[in-house]
């Protein structure tokens, strides 16, 4: 019998599957390089680790996340829901 939860293991659409060349790759990973070491995603990476660490669920393997609501709220949730939950299709990335 096939597992359930690994169903979709390996289905992300990586960087080869997008037809991205080795020069873009190259670009990409800079940029989200450049991106996540600036001053505001550091604060915002901060306060989820810190909102997680309060709630007892930081680094115990029970797969739950912090995540931002619309309103600003931070609540617990599925870590696979809050990270699938990427803002495509001009929906916004908040629950």
């Amino acid at each position: 019998m096939e597992s359930k939860r690994n169903k979709l293991a390996g289905k992300h659409p990586s960087y080869d599957k997008l037809g991205m060349s080795e020069e873009r790759k190259k670009k990409k990973l800079a940029y989200d390089k450049k991106y996540q070491e600036t001053e505001e995603r550091k604060q915002y990476r901060a306060k989820l680790n810190k909102a997680n660490r309060k709630a007892g669920t930081y680094g115990n393997g029970d797969d739950m996340d912090m995540s931002h609501t619309k309103s600003g709220k931070i609540v617990k949730e599925k870590s696979t829901r809050n990270r699938s939950r990427n803002g495509q299709n001009g929906k916004s990335s908040k629950k």
